[in-house]
């Protein structure tokens, strides 16, 4: 009987630790609210402070689609059910996240975009994903980089054709 009061004694502080902040374990239930889209820049002040080895894509939301008026172009996307890392249209423009910043490009030469320094190459692939997804190899070359950055992933296009 004594270890059993021992035992709740020491548990009794915890029971006031019952505070869970993790995402679905809210007190109380709110909507998130609406997602804001990356600032548009260009590359130049872009990425002028980030190292060179970091300089990847990320996942745009569809915020910066919407910003970027680009919901119609064509997307690679890293992975057949991800958000698009690049988006390019049939008039030569395009636009990618570096640095939670959207960087627009300009078509250089068919399937070559750049803005300054920044240089980005597509190329599709004679394969395609599980879900019929054709995929493209994405490389991005970035100001200051000794290396190229290499991608193998997934396109879909809207009503523009690349």
């Amino acid at each position: 009987m004594k270890k059993i009061a021992i035992l709740a004694a020491a548990v009794m502080p915890l029971a006031a630790c019952n505070t869970n902040t993790a995402p679905g374990n809210d007190r109380e239930a709110e909507r998130d609210p609406p997602a804001t889209a990356a600032p548009i820049e260009a590359a130049a002040s872009a990425l002028a402070n980030v190292n060179p080895g970091l300089m990847l894509p990320e996942t745009m939301t569809e915020a910066d689609l919407s910003a970027l008026g680009a919901q119609t172009a064509c997307q690679f996307r890293l992975t057949e059910v991800a958000y698009p890392s690049f988006v390019y249209d049939g008039s030569g423009q395009g636009a990618i996240k570096i640095n939670g910043k959207l960087i627009p490009v300009t078509q250089d030469a068919p399937n070559r975009y750049s803005s300054g320094e920044l240089r980005i190459a597509t190329r599709l692939l004679g394969d395609e994903g599980n879900a019929g997804l054709q995929m493209q190899e994405l490389i991005v070359v970035a100001p200051r980089a000794k290396d190229e950055f290499g991608f193998w992933g997934y396109t879909t296009c809207g009503s523009d054709e690349a």
